[in-house]
């Protein structure tokens, strides 16, 4: 019985250790077939097949992974076109696959996309970059590289880095081209840049579209172009630009991340595309340097050769399809592990109901049962693959985008630096960045030397003038006064004044030359309407104006303005009138009623003290006649007046009334001195006006400049009746009107702007400006530039009216 129960034992141990196991193993399936979808003769194509191939095999003999199954790879050559892709994709799809490796092409990922949603099969995809792809549209669509919304992102960084504010955008005509450069021109649109120039050229471009088209280019004036293609399109666009001499000097060349996969792949280029591109820059994927991808790199040229005699090298896509699998094969292991199966259902959407015959055999086609639960276990992924930490974040985006920015010197690839979504453009590595705080700050944006097209190392402009450009048609207001703001030279024909100084200023500070053309506007009679002159710049009937225009709201919502160069906002102007100084203007600080009173005062206190301090007061005591005591009286009176009296006061009462007496003549004192230093020394008003609020509660008639703002904004920001306003035409005109005054059919006060009014006062002393300026939101008020260094408008007035050397 021993032997028997010893026996008993080692079989059930047996049966634990060894037949369970291998029941676990029998439930995966021996086989599981995946899908690659891409274009096989083209640089990406070829590195996938080696990439991918690689990956399954290096799946399939790693025992720690889907124990008991083989993943077999089925690939699908989809040749970049639409209807082939499809096709391609529904024969994929009758092989029953649970997921598929591609596609390439962001055309056909648009399209098999609905093909996977219906059957429910992932598609990992390595190098369709279409920004416009989303998880809501394509929830079976999953990147495992960047996409070109944070390429598009690094450009326009790199632009604004620059101070670059226009490019032309030169693209192919597709899904890829289209909606790459609508994500450039959206990342433009936030760092106030635009796209002036959309170049698209059809898929089957030759080279005299390209030709015809960069001829187009180079007539326009903006030299940064950002070059969206695909990689023949792409370096024969450069060669031919190369040859239209578009590669030379102030020429800005930027291109996507096509260039890096043809030189990756290719190496140096023939000797004359590598002379067409030199200055070129363009991005690459960043993939930090491991330990993982130094081997698999080391392996690349032995599997070169074991599956093709051609010689090319590893670009960052292969990378990316490499972890594609690798993607797979986890999220798949886990989903068995999990007791997932593989198993399919029909479709019913697939049947066909009428009894016809199925020619496309879409009977054959099937709905991954476990699709959706094998997405979020993809969906889900963390692991550290060949490029890097692969994660996903809730948009489906693999999180840490980067890239490398690289300039094209002889025939070296020299990085400059470097572009992440956490820290900007940098000359460290991104990987040295994240573990530090996030710094996106204008100082921390740093770049290496770059040379541009033509050898140059200074940064270039970024446009200059077009070949077929028209002269700039500039219009100038002719002014019949002030015309020391802008003029039109009877004699000569030519504009003067100081808005002409400042422009030509301007012009002779850029290194290239401005075709321009000056244009009159108004009849030499009378100002011209400035509303109307800025809504002809508004209507491109002109290309600028140059004057005394103010900037004002709602002419802002139509035009640009320069910074404004001379100071501006609303003054009153009135009337002043001066007393003249002579022998016995010391009397005017008093009316005469108050020196009455005065003079009243000063003899009844000393007579008032007199009697107080006549019984016990010695010195009020004096022997003598009335005479002597009128004297007495006037002498202490006067005495007080000045505090100069000796009398001592021996009675209380008699202290009480020199007490107050001292105390009302201070008041007088101060009181007198006080109007005397004004009356001598400053200006006094002729009007109850002290500013604009006075002046709109007096009523009367008030003066403003014709053709002038301020009409407007007295009577729709002020509410002031247009009855009471009375247009002036020249600054006679002002003079006359506020001599008259507002009783003989004057003004009380003129409202202009301040740059006029000191032009006027500086020849019509006889008015001043009263209270302080004022203005409305929309009239710049703060000086910004002064041209010629003019330091106040007084100091412009003097340099017009003092001579000049001949």
């Amino acid at each position: 019985m021993s032997l028997i129960h010893s026996l008993t034992i080692i079989s059930i141990y047996y049966c634990l250790f060894f037949i369970i196991p291998n029941v676990n193993a029998s439930t995966r399936p021996a086989i599981i077939n995946v899908g690659a979808a891409f274009n096989f003769n083209s640089t990406i194509g070829a590195v996938a097949t080696i990439a991918i191939q690689a990956g399954i095999d290096d799946v399939n003999a790693d025992p720690t992974i889907l124990p008991g199954s083989k993943l077999v790879i089925n690939m699908q050559d989809t040749k970049c076109n639409g209807f082939i892709g499809m096709i391609g994709a529904l024969k994929l799809m009758r092989k029953h696959i649970v997921a598929v490796v591609g596609p390439q092409c962001s055309k056909i990922a648009n399209i098999i996309s609905y093909i996977a949603k219906e059957l429910k099969v992932p598609l990992l995809s390595f190098a369709a970059t279409d920004p416009t792809f989303s998880s809501l549209q394509y929830p079976y669509f999953i990147r495992t590289t960047f996409s070109d919304v944070f390429q598009m992102q690094a450009v326009s960084e790199f632009v604004n880095y620059y101070k670059w504010r226009q490019i032309i955008a030169i693209f192919i005509d597709d899904e890829y081209g289209n909606n790459g450069v609508i994500a450039l021109a959206d990342k433009l649109a936030e760092i106030q840049c635009n796209i002036s120039f959309k170049a698209a050229l059809p898929l089957d471009a030759n080279q005299t579209d390209i030709t015809s088209l960069l001829a187009r280019v180079g007539q326009t004036e903006t030299r940064v172009i950002v070059l969206h293609a695909n990689q023949i399109t792409g370096v024969t666009i450069l060669t031919v630009a190369h040859s239209l001499g578009m590669m030379q000097k102030d020429y800005v060349w930027i291109a996507t991340d096509w260039l890096a996969s043809k030189l990756d792949s290719r190496g140096p280029l023939a000797p004359q595309v590598m002379q067409a591109i030199q200055g070129v820059v363009f991005l690459r994927q960043h993939i930090e340097e491991s330990a993982k991808k130094t081997q698999f790199v080391s392996r690349w040229s032995k599997l070169v050769k074991k599956q093709t005699k051609e010689k090319f090298r590893l670009n960052s896509y292969g990378l990316y399809a490499y972890d594609s699998v690798w993607v797979l094969a986890r999220a798949l292991d886990e989903y068995l592990n999990d007791g997932g199966n593989i198993s399919f259902t029909s479709d019913p959407n697939l049947q066909s109901s009428d009894g016809r015959s199925d020619h496309l055999n879409l009977k054959a086609m099937a709905i991954f049962n476990g699709g959706e639960i094998l997405l979020e276990k993809i969906k889900n992924i963390s692991i550290n693959g060949v490029t890097g930490l692969i994660q996903f974040d809730q948009d489906g985006n693999r999180i840490h985008p980067a890239y490398d920015i690289v300039n094209v010197i002889d025939s070296e690839l020299k990085i400059v630096g470097y572009w992440s979504n956490y820290s900007g453009l940098s000359v460290n590595p991104p990987e040295k960045l994240y573990s530090k705080p996030s710094n996106y700050s204008s100082a921390s944006q740093q770049l290496g030397d770059v040379v541009w097209p033509g050898r140059s190392k200074m940064k270039p402009r970024g446009w200059t003038f077009a070949k077929n450009g028209k002269e700039l048609r500039l219009v100038v207001p002719n002014r019949i006064n002030y015309k020391e703001f802008v003029s039109k030279n009877m004699k000569t024909g030519e504009f003067e004044g100081y808005c002409i100084d400042v422009f030509t200023a301007a012009i002779k500070l850029l290194n290239y030359s401005v075709p321009f053309k000056f244009i009159s506007y108004g009849d030499g009679r009378s100002n011209p309407n400035y509303g109307d002159l800025v809504q002809k710049v508004s209507s491109n009937e002109f290309g600028g104006a140059i004057g005394d225009i103010d900037i004002v709201t709602n002419r802002s919502l139509h035009v640009d303005y320069t910074l404004p160069f001379i100071e501006s906002g609303f003054v009153v102007v009135a009337p002043i009138k001066k007393y003249s100084s002579n022998a016995w203007s010391f009397t005017k600080p008093f009316t005469d009623n108050l020196w009455f009173a005065t003079v009243s005062s000063i003899l009844l206190t000393g007579i008032v003290i007199w009697i107080l301090e006549r019984r016990d007061n010695q010195l009020f005591r004096r022997s003598g006649g009335l005479r002597e005591q009128i004297v007495t009286i006037l002498s202490f009176s006067f005495s007080t007046s000045f505090f100069a009296h000796k009398e001592t006061m021996q009675s209380t009462l008699g202290k009480i009334v020199l007490l107050i007496w001292l105390f009302v003549v201070l008041v007088i004192q101060s009181s007198y001195t006080a109007n005397l230093t004004s009356i001598l020394a400053l200006q006094q008003l002729s009007t109850p006006i002290r500013g604009i609020e006075s002046l709109i509660g007096t009523g009367y008639p008030i003066g403003y400049q014709v053709g002038s703002s301020a009409e407007s904004y007295m009577v729709q920001e002020l509410r002031i009746p247009r009855s009471r306003l009375r247009a002036l035409g020249s600054p006679k005109q002002y003079a006359k009107a506020l001599e008259l005054g507002p009783e003989k059919g004057g003004v009380a006060a003129i409202v202009d702007e301040l740059p006029y009014i000191e032009l006027f006062l500086a020849t019509h002393c006889q008015f001043t400006i009263v209270g302080s300026g004022f203005t409305k939101a929309g009239i710049s008020k703060e000086l910004a530039i002064r041209s010629r260094h003019v330091n106040s408008h007084s100091e412009f007035v003097r340099e017009w009216r003092t001579p000049k050397n001949p």
